[in-house]
């Protein structure tokens, strides 16, 4: 009798510890985030949004602000479609902007919400037009070799033309 108590004492102290275990590896890897203030929903139109996920963190002066609920296709303007959760906490104005951000040389991608100076605040179901799209290293890396090997005609620092 004294064995099996131990036993189902061990047993939920092993069951404690692996829920545990579980909801910090889902929390620190973005797919949990329990929340229970009340939210309002925002969408934003970008051209490309690189390697945002659902779950981003939308942050403003390094804040956590809300989330994104979800990144969809719109296929009348050919660009995604980013619907976030902000935390009704918080109140921005119309012509606030975002920016697609990465923390980090090559971190995850976020939103960085960055408030305008209008007297209204944006509402449930607002859209934010200000955007500016992801910067995609490989672009940039293109865009660099191709700028290198167009511009060879150039002087040479050091070097005097005669």
């Amino acid at each position: 009798m004294q064995r099996s108590k131990i036993d189902v004492w061990v047993g939920l102290f092993v069951l404690l510890g692996a829920a545990a275990i579980l909801f910090l590896a889902l929390q620190s890897a973005n797919l949990l985030s329990l929340n229970f203030q009340p939210t309002y929903q925002l969408d934003a139109k970008f051209s490309d949004v690189g390697g945002l996920k659902p779950k981003a963190a939308v942050r403003s002066a390094g804040v956590l602000v809300g989330r994104v609920e979800s990144i969809t296709f719109d296929d009348k303007t050919f660009q995604a479609r980013v619907t976030m959760s902000m935390d009704s906490r918080f109140a921005f104005p119309k012509d606030s902007s975002l920016k697609i951000l990465t923390s980090g040389l090559l971190g995850e991608q976020y939103l960085g919400l960055e408030p305008g100076a209008d007297e209204n605040n944006l509402v449930a179901g607002d859209t934010i037009s200000s955007t500016q799209s992801a910067v995609v290293l490989e672009n940039l890396i293109g865009q660099f070799l191709y700028n290198s090997a167009s511009g060879g005609g150039g002087s040479q620092p050091g070097k005097d033309k005669k």
